[in-house]
């Protein structure tokens, strides 16, 4: 799963970089949300898999406070990149005209900077807050499960949600692949 995460997330990125079709406000916003779902996923899986490949459930305080500080922190960056994306959709259907002038590209990075200044101030209080909660009672099988469901699988499907169901992605992915091949 951690392997289809990093690789279908990377092919949305050089389809996007490589078809100049896509590059527009949308697609950069994607761009930047597959780079999220690289980063979050592994944030915590690498860590996992090495403890399972030694059967050891062991962390430094160090290493999970640093997987909780940038999980937190990447998740949020998530959030407020589908919030911006939700608000270029806005803007391109009910003001059509003046999607142009409203969606420029200082606005983009705007949109951007803005979710990692939101994201900081916010998700690290809680993630920190969620660290120290942990501390004090004991995750069940159960709640394992569930974290690792959470932390894998919405990364792993976001280039299919949000790319492959998208006719210029499908194209741009196919002329890569072409690219590629060649």
């Amino acid at each position: 799963m951690y392997l289809v995460t990093v690789l279908g997330n990377l092919l949305i990125i050089l389809a996007i970089i490589s078809d100049s079709h896509l590059h527009t406000p949308m697609y950069f916003f994607l761009s930047n949300l597959s780079l999220a779902d690289i980063c979050f996923i592994s944030t915590t899986v690498p860590k996992m898999l090495v403890n399972i490949q030694r059967h050891s459930k062991s962390i430094s305080y160090t290493g999970c406070l640093t997987q909780v500080c940038f999980g937190a922190g990447f998740a949020g960056l998530e959030n407020f990149l589908l919030a911006a994306m939700a608000y270029d959709r806005y803007v391109a259907i009910c003001h059509p005209l003046r999607y142009t002038v409203i969606m420029n590209p200082r606005l983009c990075v705007l949109l951007i900077l803005l979710s990692l200044t939101i994201m900081v101030s916010l998700f690290y209080g809680t993630g920190f807050g969620v660290y120290i909660s942990s501390a004090v009672t004991d995750l069940s099988r159960k709640s394992a499960i569930a974290s690792v469901m959470y932390s894998v699988v919405p990364p792993m499907l976001n280039p299919f949600i949000y790319s492959l169901r998208n006719r210029d992605m499908k194209e741009a992915l196919k002329k890569l692949i072409q690219m590629s091949s060649l």
